[in-house]
Formats: C-alpha cells, sequence, structure tokens
C-alpha cells in the first residue's frame, strides 16, 4: 500500500492547472486583441492623418465675404451674401476686445499648444459633478479648426481631428493669425459673422470704437448667439456680460472698477443698417439674375464684388412707398374684409409666440405692420387691446374708421350668423404701429391689411435707359413675380400716344378734326363691333388734341383705321414694344399686352426726343481685388432746343449711336414729332383724365390707361429728366372696383412717386426743337384763328403743316385762281 504524504488532492490538482491555463489563454487573446486594437487605431489615426484638409491654405485666409451693390450716387442699396460678414484686420480689433473674447472663450490661449488639458480635465470634472454637460473645453484654435477645416458632425473621429488640426495650425500659425481667423469667421447671431458686422448690427458702431461693455457683450455671445442677443433678451446678455467681465477682471485683463463701470454703462441697440432689402427688392433680384447668369454662384455670393447700378436710393425709397401707400388707399376704399383668421383662446399664446420669434427689434417699429390678437375689447369706447407677439397696445375707434361699422365681441371664435363685420376676443388682424410701445406696453395702433391688389412701377432716365427705380409686387418676400418686367396686360387707353404718334408722322396735326359719333364695323362674327366712349357722351367735331385729352375712344379707332393697323404696329415696334400686338381696329384701345417696362421704354422717346435707348441696371462690376471685370457708360444724347436744327433721319443717322460698352441710343421718330406728343399729353394733365398729375407743379406729360370693367389702371408720364410708369391690377383679372380708374388707381401712386423724386432736380420746360411752329387756330374747325377771336387756341405744329385759311375764308377749288 502506498502512502502519499504532503500532496494535494488528483482532482484538485487537474482543476488548478485548468483554471491557470484559462486564465493565460484570456490574458494572452486580451493582449492580442488589445494589439490588434492598437494596431487599428494607428492604421485609423494614419488614415484620418492622410484625410486631414492642409492647414496651409488658411495662411492665406479668404472667408466668403458680402458683394455690395451701390447706387448711382455711391450709396450702399443691397448686398448678396451666404455669409453676411466683412473681414478686419487684426491690428484694427481693439486689445480690449481680442482679451474679452480670450477671457470668456479660452483663458489659457497664450499658453496652450493648440489644446487646452487642463481645460479639458477641469470641464470634464464640473460635467460629472453636474451630471451634464455643463462646460465645453473647446480652445479658439479648435473653433477654428472646427469651423474651417471640418464638417459640424458630432462624432468621435471629428474631435480627434479637430484635436490634430488644432496642433498642426499652432505649428504654422501665429497667434494673432488664429486670433484674426476666429474674429472674423464666428458667427455671432443677427445674421452677422465676425465682430465688424457684429458691432455694426447691434451697436451701429464700427468694430474700433466699441467701448468696454459693448466689447464684453459681444465676447459672450459665441456660447449661445440667439439666448443672449442683445436686441431679443437684453436682460440675458447682460448676464453673459457681467460674466465675462469677471472673467476679464480674474485674468488680469481689467480692473474690478474698469468692469464695474461697464456693467453700470448703458446699453444702446442701435443697428448701423445701410441698406432697406424690402424697398430693393425687385431691383435688386434683376441684378442678382443678371450677374449669376454672368458670373456664377460663387463668384457672387462669396467673391465679395462691387456691383454700381443706375438705382437712385431716393427714387427706389419713393417708389415703394408709393405703391404700397397706393395700394393700401385702393384697399381701404374697398373695405375690410375682416379677421385673418379667428383664434381659440388656448391657441392665442403659441401664436403670439411665433409673431415674437420673427420679430428683430427691442420695440416694434414706427409705421410697420405686424398681425396681431385681439385680446380685450371695450364696446362702450369702442377700443380693442391688441397683442402683437409679446406687446400690447390700443386699436382706437378713431383709428379703424375706415372700416366702417364694426361690431366689437366679447366672446372667442368665429361668430356664426352674425350680420356685418364683427370683432370677437381671438381675431387676427394687421395693425401698422402709430406709437411704438415702450418696455413691450402701451403701444397705439391703426387697424390695416393686407391689400388683394398689385402693383409695379418702373420709372428710367430717358435720355440713357439707367434704370432709377422698379417695384414688382406690393410684398417681394410673398410673391417674387415682378410685374415691372414680367407681367402682361392690356394698357387700355396708356396705348394711345402710339397710335397718335404715327398719325402725327403720317400727316395729321394736332388741329385735324375727325368725327366723334357712334360707328361699327363687320368684325365677321355674328355681332358687329360698336367701339364706345368710357362715358358714352359723343360730341361730334373734335380736334385730335381733345380726342386725346379726353381719351375719345370712338376717334382713337378713327385715327387708326385712317392710318391702317400695319402701319401702327411697325410704328409701335420702332418705340421698343416687342410684344406681339393684335392687328385689328381693337389696337387703337389698348388691346394688346405689355409690361409696364415696355410701355414706359416707348414713352421715354417722346421725352428724349425721338432716340429709342435699352433699359439697363449695371454700369459696373469690380472683384475684391480691385479687377474691373465690366463698365457701361450711357448713350450720349444731342440736347435739342429752339436753336437746334430739325434733326433729319437719313439712313445714316438712323444707325445706333454706341458710347462705350454695349448701349445704344437709336434715333426712332424726329425730334418734331416727339415734341408735338409731349405737348399733346400735357394737356391730358392740365385738363383731361390725368390731373392728378398736375400736383407735381411742373411741366408733365402723361397719360392716363383703364381696360374694360377696370380690370387694368395704368398711368405712364414723364419730365425731362425721368420717366415713369405705374400698373395696377389683380394677378387674376378682375374689377379694381370703384376708383379704379387710370386716374384714380395708378395716377396717385404716379404722382407721390415724382412729388418725392423730382425734390432735388431743377424744374425744366420740354425743349422746342427749331421746326415746331405755333399757331392761333379755331378748334371746331381746325383751321387759322384771327387775333383776339373767341375760343381761340395756340396750337402747335411741324413746320409746314399749319393750316394756311381763317374762318370764313372760301376754299379753293381745283382750276381756281
Amino acid at each position: 500500500m502506498e502512502i502519499y504524504k504532503g500532496r494535494s488532492n488528483p482532482d484538485r490538482r487537474i482543476k488548478g492547472g485548468f483554471g491557470r491555463n484559462m486564465g493565460r489563454t484570456l490574458l494572452i487573446s486580451g493582449g492580442v486583441a488589445a494589439f490588434i486594437a492598437l494596431l487599428a487605431f494607428i492604421g485609423y489615426f494614419f488614415y484620418l492623418l492622410g484625410t486631414l484638409p492642409k492647414v496651409d491654405r488658411l495662411a492665406d485666409y479668404r472667408p466668403p465675404i458680402v458683394s455690395q451693390v451701390f447706387g448711382e450716387d455711391g450709396s450702399l442699396v443691397g448686398e448678396f451674401y451666404l455669409e453676411r460678414r466683412t473681414v478686419v484686420p487684426v491690428d484694427k480689433i481693439p486689445k480690449k476686445l481680442i482679451e474679452a473674447f480670450v477671457a470668456a472663450e479660452d483663458a489659457n490661449f497664450y499658453q496652450h499648444k493648440g489644446i487646452d488639458y487642463l481645460g479639458i480635465l477641469r470641464a470634464a470634472f464640473k460635467n460629472l459633478m453636474s451630471m451634464r454637460k455643463k462646460e465645453g473645453a473647446s480652445t479658439i484654435t479648435q473653433q477654428v479648426a472646427k469651423s474651417m477645416l471640418l464638417t459640424p458632425e458630432k462624432k468621435f473621429s471629428r474631435k480627434l481631428k479637430e484635436a490634430i488640426l488644432a496642433k498642426r495650425m499652432e505649428e504654422r500659425l501665429s497667434k494673432d493669425e488664429i486670433l484674426y481667423i476666429y474674429l472674423n469667421q464666428i458667427y455671432l447671431g443677427a445674421g452677422s459673422y465676425g465682430v465688424q458686422l457684429a458691432a455694426e448690427t447691434y451697436f451701429g458702431k464700427n468694430v474700433e470704437n466699441l467701448n468696454l461693455a459693448e466689447m464684453a457683450m459681444l465676447a459672450g455671445l459665441p456660447k449661445a448667439p440667439n439666448a443672449y442677443s442683445p436686441i431679443k433678451h437684453l436682460d440675458k446678455a447682460k448676464e453673459r456680460q457681467a460674466y465675462v467681465l469677471e472673467r476679464m477682471v480674474k485674468e488680469g485683463y481689467i480692473t474690478q472698477a474698469e468692469a464695474d463701470h461697464a456693467k453700470s454703462t448703458p446699453i444702446v441697440i442701435r443697428s448701423m443698417k445701410k441698406i432697406n432689402g424690402d424697398q430693393s427688392a425687385y431691383f435688386l433680384e434683376q441684378v442678382r439674375i443678371q450677374l449669376e447668369e454672368k458670373y456664377g454662384e460663387d463668384q457672387l455670393y462669396k467673391e465679395g464684388l462691387k456691383i454700381y447700378t443706375t438705382m437712385n436710393a431716393d427714387m427706389q425709397k419713393a417708389a415703394y412707398e408709393g405703391v404700397v401707400d397706393g395700394l393700401k388707399a385702393l384697399d381701404k376704399r374697398q373695405g375690410f374684409r375682416g379677421p385673418i383668421k379667428y383664434l381659440a383662446e388656448g391657441d392665442v399664446d403659441e401664436f403670439c409666440k411665433r409673431v415674437e420669434d420673427g420679430i428683430d427689434s427691442a420695440a416694434l417699429k414706427q409705421g410697420a405692420t405686424y398681425q396681431g390678437v385681439v385680446t380685450a375689447v371695450n364696446p362702450a369706447k369702442g377700443d380693442v387691446t391688441v397683442r402683437v407677439g409679446d406687446r400690447t397696445g390700443i386699436l382706437t375707434r378713431k383709428n379703424m374708421a375706415w372700416a366702417g361699422k364694426v361690431t366689437l365681441l366679447e366672446s372667442y371664435g368665429k361668430p356664426e350668423g352674425a350680420k356685418g363685420k364683427n370683432l370677437p376676443l381671438g381675431s387676427v388682424i394687421e395693425v401698422s404701429v402709430v406709437t411704438p410701445d415702450i418696455n413691450k406696453s402701451g403701444a397705439l395702433f391703426a387697424l390695416d391689411q393686407e391689400p388683394e391688389a398689385q402693383a409695379a412701377l418702373f420709372a428710367m432716365d430717358p435720355r440713357t435707359g439707367g434704370v432709377r427705380a422698379m417695384v414688382g409686387g406690393y410684398d417681394f418676400k410673398k410673391s417674387q413675380f415682378n410685374r415691372a418686367m414680367q407681367a402682361k396686360r392690356n394698357p387700355g387707353s396708356a396705348f394711345k400716344p402710339i397710335i397718335y404718334a404715327a398719325a402725327i408722322d403720317k400727316g395729321m396735326t394736332p388741329a385735324t378734326i375727325i368725327d366723334d359719333s357712334p360707328v361699327e364695323y363687320d368684325s365677321g362674327k355674328e355681332k358687329s363691333w360698336k367701339p364706345k366712349n368710357y362715358d358714352n357722351i359723343y360730341r361730334g367735331a373734335v380736334t385730335m388734341r381733345e380726342a386725346l385729352t379726353d381719351s375719345i375712344n370712338v376717334v382713337s379707332v378713327k385715327i387708326l383705321e385712317g392710318i391702317g393697323v400695319n402701319s401702327a404696329i411697325e410704328y409701335a415696334k420702332k418705340l421698343g414694344i416687342t410684344s406681339p400686338l393684335a392687328a385689328n381696329l381693337t389696337l387703337a384701345l389698348g388691346s394688346s399686352s405689355l409690361t409696364p417696362m415696355e410701355l414706359t421704354s416707348a414713352y421715354a422717346v417722346f421725352a428724349s426726343g425721338g432716340y429709342r435707348v435699352t433699359p439697363y441696371f449695371i454700369t459696373k462690376v469690380v472683384d475684391r481685388e480691385g479687377k474691373v471685370l465690366e463698365e457701361v457708360a450711357p448713350p450720349a444724347l444731342p440736347v435739342f432746343s429752339a436753336a437746334t436744327s430739325a434733326v433729319t433721319l437719313s439712313n445714316e443717322e438712323a444707325k445706333p449711336r454706341t458710347s462705350g460698352g454695349s448701349l445704344t441710343a437709336v434715333p426712332v421718330i424726329s425730334p418734331e414729332t416727339s415734341y408735338i406728343m409731349t405737348n399733346l399729353m400735357e394737356s391730358v394733365v392740365t385738363s383731361g383724365t390725368g390731373q392728378r398729375a398736375r400736383a407735381l407743379g411742373r411741366p408733365v406729360a402723361g397719360k392716363t390707361g383703364t381696360t374694360n370693367d377696370m380690370k387694368d389702371a395704368w398711368f405712364v408720364g414723364y419730365v425731362p429728366q425721368l420717366v415713369a410708369g405705374v400698373w395696377v391690377g389683380y394677378d387674376q383679372e378682375r374689377s379694381l372696383g370703384a376708383g379704379g380708374s387710370g386716374g384714380q388707381a395708378a395716377a396717385p401712386i404716379w404722382t407721390e412717386f415724382m412729388q418725392r423724386s423730382m425734390g432735388g432736380l431743377p424744374v425744366r420746360d420740354f425743349p422746342v426743337p427749331a421746326d415746331v411752329t405755333f399757331a392761333l387756330i379755331n378748334p371746331r374747325t381746325g383751321r387759322l384763328a384771327k387775333e383776339g377771336a373767341e375760343g381761340s387756341v395756340t396750337e402747335c405744329f411741324i413746320s409746314g403743316t399749319e393750316p394756311t385759311t381763317y374762318d370764313g375764308d372760301a376754299v379753293k377749288t381745283d382750276g381756281e385762281e
């Protein structure tokens, strides 16, 4: 028998050996896995290194910058951009502003080499203690790397790339170069990129003129530009400002006394807004279309082009406000349509929050229009409390008098079966601001209403073709359709001057007598065509002048019949009309559709003395380096006066005249015919359908136009320096109703525009060419009248066409001596 001493149980020995082998296996497997993972990480790391963008290109920092649009006087009138930014050199940025950003965003900026390891540990500890992400640890260098070189995706790989690029940037760029990129690149809210645009947007200053309080407020924005916006949330912005100032004290950049003084410094929000995009929107859109087609999107939106245009900023403002005022006046004449919609009491807060989000100012703007909700009514006084966003104000009975009798209801919801116009609680209405609010209360409102009709205004210099102002509709944001250039509508009687000019060149004169009596034409259909006068009055024998002054339809048709439809069509083409024209007698009444630009350009021929010029918008384009990419010069026209001999349009002279670039002025009719037509249209203003334009108080020529059922209203007119056309109507054709004629709907817009546009221009008479003669005539017969004869008038003629006989003279017959 064997005795085993000092040895363990064989089974236990086997089990222990198996455990040690398993542990060793796991250890080896773990080591192999770790080694493989390390190799994978190293491989991935080197893969990332190979895919990283080059840091070297940051040395030539060329961010997208604003392309600026200038008016004819050099004033800024518009901008094109993807990111609204103006680059400013770091040496123009105040030292205290740099220190404010460093203190707030990266206190160790001047010590670290791209990554702040202590900052990472500090942020990790704070986040762990609060159990949420309370603080970040990205350095300014990392923020530049993320902004300039990486996509905004939130992945570990991006953070790793960010760290690698930050290290590389610190090796290749100086601290000042990194700050230069950062302070010009960073988004600071309200559409502003970089400190210069932010300084302009919030404080109306250039960056070098900021005080310490303003600098600290800007430096507090990167964390949350919208939440800390001084425009929308001044209280929060001041809290963040105080934090930045205390950080500056801690870092030794300022003293506590300086910080306390900055905290107590009043903050005045004042935007250095140089342009009003709304009023110039249609003009700028036409410029954009032309430039984008020629230079492409990248160059237009990123390369800081300087674009010089023909726009007169004051005229453009007058055009926009004239259209808005005119359409509102027309709309109010047609009556109040009632609330836009009705809200339940529980829906008011949500609606008002959306309105508040769209308000970009601390207080409501005087004269601006907003959507508001009726929250209280006082039927006894007739007053209404209206909430606009987070603000409240009063709408008095007086300020909604234009709406007529409106019943105020102290209940929510659309009234069922109620008669007349009602305004219950929860009604959404449009109000304009008479007196702005103070601390979000106390505003005084007036009832407003968005017009349903549309209008267009096109104004140009008749001597050059330079477009001075253009409005293509009531609101560009809601409709980009440019009615000034794209809408083809019947011009009605506004087309008659083209017919009359053709007749003048066919030998007729302002004293030619035509019979204003009913007439009937075989239309080839079941019913014959019987043109009618607007007022259904027939005057008998009238002169050509009387016919145009009073816009007599029957006489215009007879004139067209006399000269021939085809002849009139060719004449219209000569004046620049390119749209198809009806080859029948209805053409005399403006039955063929034209754009406002087209008809205004044709009138420009009369204003210029017979020259056709092409409307144009852009005069010069310069790139960011100062290189001129294109430039055109306006055509030079001769000046006609009584001392100037008549211009005979020989074949040589009828050739286009070029003056720089590709602009041309083409002599298409004689200055004498131009003057006769101008003189005739002066009568339209002084004693005819266009008398509203007399308010201009200077020589004016023009013509109204109104189509059947008042679907279109026109007024086109001019002074020697400017020609403008206005159209008013609905996009989906229907009657403008009472007050919808050319003289009532379009002429007031034209007159308001011209009154404001002519303020700085001298009063000028229309020059009379040498071959125009004046004679005293009897307007009942069209023959010469003796001095002092009753009813005689002075009439103008192209020399040689004036009458040669007096009333009472025997009419010679063939064979008489």
